[in-house]
Order: structure tokens, then C-alpha cells, then sequence
């Protein structure tokens, strides 16, 4: 008899943006949590619920100063920037699918609208996600605490337990090593 941990399918929120940071943590999630999200055709049991999660900030409609009146901007700015990021997301999520796939995991998409750590949490809360994962720039303290940090507010806030992948040491030793070589 399969105990009740076994029985329930895992929902996994990955949250996605531009960055590699970002790109790094699904592909650390494909490699260490593959197990427990993708199906097992042998015992049957299906897998886990894989969900790729991309948060577009509100577009604000911007008023132009003309003189003593305000012009608001013409409505085919709205639509071309709407376009824009329609692209944008389909090729981000067409690069993070790859992922997915090349790893042998089905996940499906969803895309928000509004400030991203408050949508990520809100995500979590009403899809009942079991793990959030979520990639981490690697801001010092000071740039955190001007810039503020999704997975630092999503740590404190999520109703779940969060994993914050860090950017591989590689990049940042490799950094280092090229500057320390230029000079």
C-alpha cells in the first residue's frame, strides 16, 4: 500500500523571466526534482504538476505634457507594446519548454499580470503549490534592500516552501578571473 505522500502528485511552481538566472533554476529544478515531477510509465503512477509561471508587470497608459494641456500616448503605442511582449514571452517560454522536454518533463505555462512577487505568491496561495522555485539574481545586501528582491519577498510570504536557486559559482568566478586578468 502507497502511503499518502506517495499517492499525491507534487504541484511545482517555477517562476520564469529574461534572465539566465532564471534559466538556471529550471533547468536545476529539471535535474534534481525530475524524479518527483515526471510521470513513471513502469509503476504507473503519474508525476507531478509542472507549471512554468511568467508575471508581466501592469502596462501604464503614460500622460505627456503639451504646453497646459496632457496628451495621453496614441493608442497604437499600447498595441505595439503589448505585441512586444507577447513575443517576448512566447520565445521565453519556447526556450524554457526545451528544457522541459529535453529532460522528459510536460509542464504548462501560465502568464500573470501585476508586480511579480505579489502575483507569485498569490499564484502559490490559489493553485495549492507544494514547492515554489525561483532563481536569485545575487544582489548584495544594499542593492536588495534599494531594489528590493522577488525571491527574498516570496521567501517570507509564499505559503509554501520556496527553493531560491543561486546563480552558478562558475559565472561569478569566471568574472572575477577575467577582470583580475585584464588588469
Amino acid at each position: 500500500m502507497e502511503s499518502e505522500v506517495e499517492r499525491k502528485k507534487l504541484r511545482v511552481l517555477v517562476a520564469v523571466d529574461e534572465s539566465e538566472n532564471s534559466f538556471y533554476a529550471i533547468e536545476w529544478a529539471m535535474d534534481h526534482l525530475r524524479d518527483v515531477i515526471s510521470a513513471e510509465p513502469d509503476t504507473g503512477r503519474a508525476g507531478g504538476l509542472l507549471t512554468l509561471l511568467h508575471v508581466h508587470p501592469p502596462y501604464a497608459h503614460y500622460v505627456y505634457p503639451a504646453g497646459s494641456a496632457a496628451v495621453f500616448a496614441a493608442t497604437s503605442v499600447p498595441e505595439s507594446v503589448k505585441k512586444e511582449r507577447e513575443e517576448r514571452t512566447a520565445a521565453l517560454f519556447t526556450r524554457a519548454l526545451q528544457i522541459c522536454r529535453g529532460k522528459m518533463v510536460k509542464a504548462e505555462t501560465l502568464v500573470l499580470e501585476g508586480d511579480p512577487k505579489d502575483v507569485i505568491c498569490q499564484a502559490v496561495e490559489q493553485m495549492h503549490v507544494d514547492l515554489l522555485v525561483i532563481g536569485n539574481r545575487g544582489l548584495g545586501m544594499i542593492k536588495r534592500a534599494f531594489l528590493g528582491s522577488v525571491s527574498d519577498y516570496c521567501a517570507h510570504h509564499a505559503k509554501c516552501p520556496i527553493l531560491i536557486v543561486k546563480p552558478p559559482r562558475e559565472s561569478s568566478t569566471s568574472t572575477a578571473t577575467a577582470t583580475a586578468s585584464s588588469k
